[in-house]
């Protein structure tokens, strides 16, 4: 299966990081492939949507129309951790 979601907040590399990191972490998820220029990340292997919009939203990059201010601060501190860990450039 693959699914494309459209989410708020990505800003950099750092939190394109974050979110590929988590995500490929859950259940049935093989692969992530993230589109910064429209915002969008396509999922694919067999897994439970709700998974991924829950962890999305845990991450602050919720599905475009379901932002808050703390989810906005939550993809901050993402963006920064992912920013640490990733080994490539923006």
């Amino acid at each position: 299966m693959e699914q494309q979601f459209e989410v708020e907040n990505i800003k950099c590399g750092g939190c394109m990081n974050s979110i590929k990191t988590a995500l490929l972490k859950l259940e049935g998820v093989t692969g992530v492939e993230i589109d910064k220029e429209i915002d969008t990340v396509l999922v694919n292997g067999d897994f439970n949507r709700e998974a991924i919009v829950e962890k999305l939203n845990d991450l602050g990059y919720p599905e475009k129309g379901n932002n808050t201010l703390i989810r906005k601060a939550k993809s901050y501190v993402n963006c920064a951790i992912g920013r640490m860990t990733d080994n490539t450039n923006d």
